[in-house]
């Protein structure tokens, strides 16, 4: 830009003095014309002497007596040089290799005539701080309810009581709402909201709005761009991206899929597809694995296969992924759990039929297969289809709710323990035309005062674990 400039300058410069120089050899005539002529002069030195507008101008500027007295040499001198720079200026254009020889001379000359110790002391710029860096990493509870509310409350909000205790209200929710997940996790963390389209949104848990105990809290629509029927499914936190640290999915029509946590490394506003789905097809359950765990897949058709988690290699995290297990026309999965032998199989029918079975009743199979029996399908004109499974244990409570939002709450103890491929006994009365659409675990306020005192335990031994090792360090 600077050598441009310069160019155009002496351009312009050397087209007045080509003016001057023609004046200089017709001085008398020109002199003559300026005294004889009152408002046209310039016009009749372009025509006369083919001068352009400017050069005219430059040469009706200047004083007669200075006019007179142009030294001819020192025009020339002028002139010519002028044409050096003017080529130099060219060349330069021309060539980038000169070009940067150039501004390389120039900057060595800098650095040579200012090239001392630096004065002041360069400092992070607040600009660069995360809005994490502000927030203070605490425990804390985020329950999520049926019908879409989130909240963020202290861990200690729970504090730990006797049995026999009656308890603290955790939550007002609206008629018909119950909390249906409540996750330990910490402000920093990172909560996973998976959708029945086959989406994860992602948000950090601080970025939920602190609550008290009894709030009912904010709809998960003000968080999550969340599409018109689009539920959320399962919300699993997780600290790092990590490789060694897996998801199970499965679809509706029977598809399961394991993809590592690092594959989830990306947030968009939008949304991030976990799951490849079809047409008509939806994501019905996600869970965390530990490694070892058998996954059993639960239709509604009473149809069940159990495998080993092993059996599902890990895929990308837009893949379809394979079958788990092999569906009539007519059935559909409606559930997934990670099992252990000592758990128990709950299964409830859309009119209110319900049993226990034990884990180790069902036997582990290939994935892939069509599963074995886990509800007497002949007896469904009864007791309707299956319409949700759970692990439960003596201590659960289930909740039960109708086509018309009723919700009903019953103690899993009370649920008879029955075979595997049994009908089931009645633990709900409705009318004909209510049915059970699904069927929620009720989460214990002393399974969560657990998860506080040991993430409050793990956070001291890790704080303990870190002083020790800098101690060590600093002896040696």
């Amino acid at each position: 830009r600077r050598t441009k400039f310069d160019l155009n300058k002496a351009e312009a410069r050397a087209h007045i003095l080509e003016g001057l120089r023609i004046a200089l050899d017709n001085i008398d005539e020109i002199i003559k014309i300026i005294r004889s002529s009152y408002n046209d002069a310039r016009e009749k030195l372009m025509d006369r002497f083919g001068l352009s507008e400017i050069q005219a101008q430059a040469i009706l500027d200047m004083r007669l007596a200075r006019l007179q007295g142009l030294e001819r040499e020192k025009i020339e001198n002028e002139y010519a040089e002028l044409q050096k720079k003017i080529a130099y200026y060219k060349s330069l254009l021309a060539d980038e290799k000169l070009l940067m020889g150039v501004i390389k001379d120039e900057l060595l000359e800098i650095k040579e005539k200012y090239g001392d110790e630096r004065r002041t002391r360069i400092v992070k710029d607040i600009n660069d701080m995360d809005e994490e860096d502000l927030i203070e990493e605490k425990q804390v509870a985020i329950t999520l309810t049926h019908l879409g509310y989130l909240k963020r409350i202290p861990a200690d909000t729970y504090k730990t009581q006797k049995r026999g205790g009656k308890g603290i209200t955790g939550l007002t929710t609206r008629e018909n709402d119950f909390v249906s997940d409540l996750i330990m996790t910490s402000t920093h963390d990172n909560l996973m909201f998976f959708t029945n389209t086959g989406k994860v949104h992602r948000i950090k848990a601080y970025e939920i709005p602190e609550a008290t105990r009894t709030a009912r809290g904010t709809p998960a629509i003000n968080f999550l761009n969340l599409m018109q029927r689009e539920r959320i499914t399962a919300v699993i936190p997780f600290r790092d991206f990590r490789d060694d640290k897996y998801l199970m999915a499965v679809t509706k029509d029977g598809t399961i899929k394991k993809t590592a946590i690092s594959q989830f490394d990306t947030n968009r506003k939008t949304g991030l597809i976990a799951i490849n789905l079809k047409d008509g097809d939806e994501l019905v359950d996600i869970k965390q694995t530990s490694g070892d765990d058998n996954v059993i897949i639960i239709t509604k058709n009473g149809k069940c296969i159990c495998f080993s988690e092993d059996d599902v290699r890990p895929m990308g995290r837009i893949a379809g992924g394979v079958r788990a297990i092999k569906l009539e026309d007519d059935d559909e999965v409606i559930s997934m759990e990670l099992v252990q032998p000592h758990e128990e199989l709950l299964v409830v029918t859309s009119k209110g039929y319900g049993k226990r079975t034990p884990v180790k009743d069902y036997k582990i199979q290939a994935r892939g297969g069509k599963g074995l029996l886990t509800y007497d399908k002949s007896k469904f004109n009864k007791t309707g289809e299956l319409v949700g499974a759970l692990v439960v244990d003596d201590e659960d409570e289930v909740l039960l709710i109708n086509s018309e939002g009723t919700i009903i709450r019953i103690a899993a103890a009370d649920i008879s323990k029955l075979g595997r491929a049994t009908q089931g006994v009645k633990i709900m009365r409705a009318d004909d035309d209510v049915n059970i659409i699904s069927i929620a675990k009720v989460i214990r306020e002393d399974e969560h005062e657990m998860d506080v005192k040991l993430a409050m335990k793990k956070k001291a031994e890790k704080k303990k674990e870190k002083e020790e090792s800098e101690q060590t360090k600093m002896k040696l």
